[in-house]
């Protein structure tokens, strides 16, 4: 686990997109504001910044410079984004 590689998975404009688009499909009010809200929660998820350091050591910035992991759905899966999406929102109740 780094905090250094969960601050950049946090920050990335790819990743906090298809954070927003999976919530709005979930139909959490205000998707941006709740992924931004919860950037900090969700770029922690188990296994992120794992994946997210295997994809660099794989792409290193000095022979691929325009490599962005957060573009890239096989690093961190859709799959992954919906799972956390479900954990962290909660419903509001029935009235």
């Amino acid at each position: 686990m780094s905090y250094l590689t969960q601050a950049a998975i946090s920050q990335n404009t790819f990743l906090f997109n298809r954070v927003a688009q999976c919530a709005a499909q979930q139909e959490v009010p205000q998707p941006d504001q709740w992924t931004n809200d919860n950037r900090r929660a969700w770029a922690a998820s188990p296994g992120w910044d794992a994946a997210w350091e295997s994809a660099m050591a794989a792409h290193p910035p000095a022979t691929e410079p325009d490599y962005d992991p957060g573009k890239d759905e096989a690093v961190i899966t859709d799959a992954m984004i919906l799972s956390e999406v479900q954990a962290l929102y909660t419903p509001p109740a029935a009235p």
